[in-house]
């Protein structure tokens, strides 16, 4: 065996070494990388998850006829009115106020976010129109915004998730 067959044979060897590892570590990377969006997914679903429950329970409790809630008008822009709740009620604001507030730590797009605060401002409406009136007497429209927001919300968190619209066109 000569000298150069020898160099020729080294080298090969080290380029296939070279070769194969970098296909490894490419390799690796893809898995890391899978792995860490499929724990970006649970972390986001499970913020989605707890904000939507989060939402409904306010809901909830905004139309318990027991609830006590008043409004004052907001000194900012918009100008609407902002609900406050007794002891019991601001458990249920703040749970909220938390859940939102997680979601937006973790959301992967912007239309998330804005699809929650619509949803959390739809909400915060209907408490402040049931602060001077009964349940039976809150506005059809009210409810209609505020179950449309939802279901946009629904419609961008899927989305973000990668899953199809969970409604018909």
């Amino acid at each position: 065996m000569s000298l150069i067959q020898a160099g020729v044979t080294a080298a090969t060897t080290m380029l296939a070494v070279l070769i194969g590892g970098w296909l490894t570590v490419r390799a690796q990377d893809r898995l890391w990388r899978r792995d860490q969006d499929r724990q970006w997914r649970d972390i986001r679903l499970n913020a989605y998850i707890e904000f939507i429950g989060a939402a409904r329970e306010y809901v909830a409790f905004v139309l318990n006829p027991a609830a006590r809630i008043t409004a004052v008008p907001r000194p900012r822009d918009p100008g609407d009115l902002m609900p406050f709740f007794d002891d019991e009620g601001s458990r249920y604001r703040e749970r909220l106020e938390s859940t939102k507030t997680a979601l937006r730590l973790v959301a992967g797009r912007p239309e998330v976010v804005s699809g929650s605060s619509e949803l959390v401002r739809q909400a915060r409406l209907l408490a402040a129109v049931r602060a001077g009136n009964s349940v039976d007497a809150l506005p059809a429209e009210r409810f209609d915004a505020l179950w449309a927001a939802e279901r946009g919300f629904i419609e961008v968190a899927r989305a973000e998730l990668g899953l199809p619209s969970a409604f018909a066109p």
